[in-house]
């Protein structure tokens, strides 16, 4: 694998340069992007590293179920799964993100300019329906921050806006492992009235034991155009998603048998000669829904103003046994919440010839109703008294948390000569949590042994600074800009992150600090020629209060924070159309991502004497792979409709513990996908198959970061041998 890591880029590129003599090569397309900038502006001409992903890209050949299928195309952004649904994918963007157990931290996720994040920053990539989605923006780096609370970047999915004749497009995919997933997807446009949907049902049977899944999904989004001014966008998301959680693996356990379920979800005091699992599980349902109304006032101003509302409740059993639960400010083995959310935000822009600005404000809101249970109930047996998990049993926390978000911004862009290009913003950002316990007593407490006392955990805290970026692009030719940018974020801990104390008890984690980020990135953007495009960046990132991962057990992460840490890397992607048939892209990321600081962590919690561990500085932080590298060759014939591609991607080695203890090898992996479309009176039909891990190698793709001690800690989420996938479907237009 190393060798495909240190040679492969380097014989691509030469390999692109030298086809770039190739008579009469097409021309790569000018990418437009709004993320950066809040206005659509080339990203050639920007001074931050951006990228847009097409709808071909998104949606042909694929499963469009997961946003790892085409996400890790760009440089420095890492997903995984842990063949578990249960935990949602993992997102980091230049090692930010990384510390969640699942879900994404650390960066801003949107569909359509509305947040798919909660305002503490909490967020899912399970969200985003990528079936009907037109592209995928994602900016890194320091003009990220101007977008609030988080450190890592912005990641914006778009809608595709409806046909303009009646469209319905059928679909059905099936594969290995029980794999299907059957959609949906239907537009027009009437007069000055544009809408286009998209429904899906998907279900798995999963590669590991005890790792069935199923999800259904529906994306809508209309636009009326009120006049030759002014519009107005609604668009509407739901998702439900269910599925049986098989825990991570020790290190024996992988090579004993990869595909079972962590014996942790068996528990083992019961009757003799029996077993019965904690019977881990998570359902997760999540509807939103928003609206835009964009006008332009004068040749000169323009307005934006967003509403959204939803709400996201979830309920998780975890393989807490009954010891543990038993304990009086212990919040039980079944958590569950029901949170409804909210927000606002309001932007106006001035263009001038060589200027242009942009003032808003936003608010955001959400209510939650966090409560905790027993799993298992206790019932008298033939022998004596027994546990039966995998049923919510007595309650054991009751609490309604808020979570408020408020901020301002100013982003600008000017012209100071006609090679030079300056952009910079500035940003407030507020943060306020408050939780009220309803959950009190003086013992004895329902759902515990013994006596004992469960205090009012009831509290607030707040967190506020100002963030900044500025940058400057120097055109040094028409085919080529150097940029420089520099800039300040701040992330603050998310509810999931204050849920649990270190100590054990009850109430939010209020000690928790916001993570501050001083962040610089210098690059190039460069066409080669009028059809290859080589961008090259590197950054430097100064982080103080880390938030880190404590202990993770039995599903539930406590988190603390860490000293200084400090993220280095460098970036590249290089596209180009050989021919008119032939295509190719590479991306390669270098990164090291390590602690400056030492600090004290645990294996447990609370911690007993003799599991503190001391964490050295110099210690690589977990999570984040050293290196890794995507490449892409597409081929197509549209004589045949035939389009097929090659596809490789090889990740670097990672550590699952801050310790570094545990250590989780590379690896490299190939796909190959291939398919026809056929054209038949108004139908479009259209046949593929793919292949993932062509080569059927067994590796580890996700980990559990901060799983207990390095020899009994669950840290290894293996990934899937070798798998296949057909697809069909068949437009019909009007």
């Amino acid at each position: 694998m190393t060798t495909v890591l240190r040679h492969t880029p380097i014989a691509l590129a030469l390999a692109l340069m030298g086809q770039t003599a190739l008579a009469a090569p097409p021309i790569l397309a000018p990418t437009v992007v709004i993320t950066g900038t809040r206005v659509e502006q080339n990203s050639f001409d920007l001074p931050m590293a951006i990228d847009s992903i097409d709808a071909a890209t998104i949606q042909e050949q694929r499963a469009t179920v997961n946003l790892s299928e085409v996400i890790n195309r760009v440089p420095g952004v890492a997903s995984a799964g842990k063949e578990n649904y249960t935990q949602e994918q993992s997102l980091t963007i230049r090692g930010f993100g990384a510390r969640s157990a699942f879900g994404v931290r650390g960066v801003k996720l949107f569909a359509d300019g509305i947040p798919a994040s909660t305002p503490d920053g909490q967020g899912g990539t399970g969200l985003f329906d990528l079936a009907s989605a037109s592209r995928i923006e994602v900016l890194r780096g320091p003009f990220s921050a101007l977008y609030g609370n988080h450190s890592g970047g912005v990641v914006q999915v778009f809608t595709e806006d409806g046909p303009e004749n009646f469209t319905i497009v059928p679909s059905y995919q099936f594969g290995s492992y029980g794999t299907s997933r059957t959609g949906l997807k239907f537009g027009d446009t009437v007069g000055n009235f544009n809408y286009t949907g998209s429904v899906s049902h998907f279900r798995t049977d999963g590669y590991r034991a005890y790792s069935e899944s199923d999800k259904d999904q529906a994306n809508f989004k209309a636009k009326w155009r009120l006049s030759d001014n002014a519009t107005l966008t609604v668009v509407g998301n739901y998702m439900h998603q269910q599925g049986q959680d098989p825990l991570g693996l020790t290190f024996a356990q992988l090579n004993d048998n990869r595909r079972q379920q962590g014996t942790s979800n068996r528990n083992l005091a019961g009757n003799p000669g029996t077993a019965s699992f904690y019977g881990t599980r998570r359902t997760l349902e999540n509807t939103q829904g928003g609206a835009v109304f964009e006008a332009q006032l004068t040749e000169r101003d323009s307005l934006r103003a967003m509403f959204y509302l939803g709400n996201r409740n979830n309920e998780q059993y975890l393989a807490l046994n009954a010891g543990t639960q038993d304990n009086v400010t212990a919040s039980g083995g079944v958590s569950a919440f029901d949170r409804d959310y909210w927000g606002t935000n309001l932007r106006w822009t001035r263009k001038y010839e060589k200027a242009t600005f942009s003032l808003g404000a936003e608010y955001e809101r959400a209510d939650e109703h966090r409560r905790g249970y027993r799993n298992g109930e206790t019932k008298s047996g033939a022998q004596a008294l027994t546990t039966v998990f995998g049923f919510r049993g007595d309650l054991k926390r009751d609490e309604n948390n808020i979570a408020e978000q408020s901020g301002a911004f100013f982003q600008g862009e000017w012209a100071a000569t006609d090679t030079v290009l300056l952009s910079g913003g500035l940003r407030y950002t507020k943060l306020d949590f408050k939780s009220r316990d309803h959950f009190v007593c003086n013992g004895p407490c329902s759902g515990s042994t013994g006596g004992g006392v469960n205090p009012d955990d009831s509290g607030s805290v707040s967190y506020s600074d100002w963030t900044s970026a500025v940058g400057a692009v120097w055109k040094v030719t028409q085919t080529t800009n150097l940029y420089a940018n520099a800039g300040r974020s701040f992330e603050a801990p998310t509810l999931i992150e204050l849920a649990y104390r270190p100590d054990g008890g009850s109430g939010l984690n209020f000690d928790l600090k916001p993570l501050t980020s001083n962040q610089y990135e210098v690059g190039v953007k460069t066409f080669l020629n009028d059809s290859t495009r080589l961008d090259a960046a590197a950054f430097y990132i100064d982080s103080s209060d880390e938030i880190v991962i404590r202990s993770n057990e039995n599903g539930r992460a406590v988190y603390q924070n860490a000293g200084d840490t400090s993220r280095r890397g460098i970036e590249f992607a290089l596209d180009s159309r050989l021919t008119r048939d032939v295509g190719a892209y590479a991306s390669l990321t270098f990164i090291k991502a390590e602690f400056d600081d030492a600090f004290r962590t645990c294996l447990a919690t609370p911690c007993a004497p003799g599991q503190a561990v001391t964490v050295s500085d110099g210690n690589r932080i977990a999570g984040i792979a050293n290196k890794s590298f995507y490449g892409e060759v597409t081929y197509k014939h549209d004589p045949w409709g035939f389009k097929s591609a090659l596809e490789y991607r090889a990740s670097g080695r990672m550590f699952g513990d801050d310790t570094n203890d545990v250590r989780v090898g590379g690896y490299g992996v190939a796909a190959i996908r291939a398919g026809f479309t056929q054209k038949v009176k108004g139908w479009t039909l259209n046949e593929f198959a793919r292949i993932d891990n062509l080569f059927d190698k067994d590796y580890v793709g996700s980990v559990y970061i901060n799983a207990g001690n390095a020899l009994t800690g669950r840290y290894y989420a293996p990934a899937a041998e070798r798998t296949w996938l057909i697809g069909l479907s068949a437009s019909y237009s009007m």
